[in-house]
């Protein structure tokens, strides 16, 4: 019975379903929630900038689609080849996000879970003025910076924008990302610091010192926007 409900729930129909059900509540969450933005003109001054690379945390995705106000923003989200992962790129492609197959890397290690050619993906939609947006910190290393969003921006020459889009109102879950379930009928907050580039001859050194500054202000947006809704104890640490 186990097996078969495993097998249920991995179904391509039960994926599209649950992917369609995943967009249409979140939509209703973006519809009945009331965002603020950090800073005020955030479209001002992120627009000139684009195409850029767009980060969040791991288990903070699931509002990122809707920072896309226009047509003109063209986006792509890096989501796993795990089956597990289908209905996300399903829920994220109705929701007007195009996606990218691949995984994130393990310091640098492209070369896992098909990480190769999604990293020239990516490189390819930022040439073709797309934005790419993905989590900075790797599977099961929650709110560590990998370097390869570092090696991204370093190879494409665009800015890495890192933010925070939270709401007053959530489920948070007891897994390795902490997991964060958006709730309708609330407050929201879209917080960015400073985006970040990284030169196209940076060694390891600076690298490195640009990876924990992306850490750092990511950290921050995230302090930022759970205080702009009146949740200061949420933000994660």
């Amino acid at each position: 019975m186990k097996r078969f409900l495993r097998d249920l729930l991995r179904s391509s129909w039960v994926q599209r379903a649950l992917g369609v059900l995943a967009a249409e509540y979140l939509r209703l969450v973006w519809l009945t929630n009331r965002f603020s933005y950090e800073p005020a003109n955030v479209y001002d001054i992120v627009e000139p900038e684009m195409p850029a690379i767009f980060a969040f945390w791991h288990g903070q995705h699931f509002m990122t689609p809707f920072i896309k106000t226009k047509e003109s923003h063209r986006a792509k989200v890096l989501i796993s080849r795990h089956r597990d992962g289908e209905f996300n790129a399903i829920a994220a492609e109705r929701l007007g996000i195009g996606t990218i197959r691949g995984s994130g890397d393990h310091g640098g290690a492209f070369h896992r879970k098909g990480g190769v050619g999604a990293f020239r993906e990516m490189l390819q939609a930022l040439e073709d003025k797309w934005n790419v947006a993905t989590t900075a910190d790797v599977p099961k290393r929650a709110r560590v910076v990998g370097l390869g969003i570092i090696m991204l921006a370093r190879e494409s020459g665009r800015p890495i924008m890192p933010f925070a889009m939270v709401t007053s109102r959530f489920i948070r879950l007891k897994n390795w990302d902490s997991t964060t379930i958006n709730l309708p009928f609330g407050r929201g907050a879209v917080v960015g610091i400073e985006h970040v580039y990284v030169p196209p001859d940076a060694d390891a050194e600076t690298m490195e010192k640009l990876r924990l500054q992306v850490e750092a202000y990511l950290n921050e947006a995230t302090r930022r926007a759970y205080a702009a809704v009146g949740r200061p104890e949420a933000a994660l640490g």
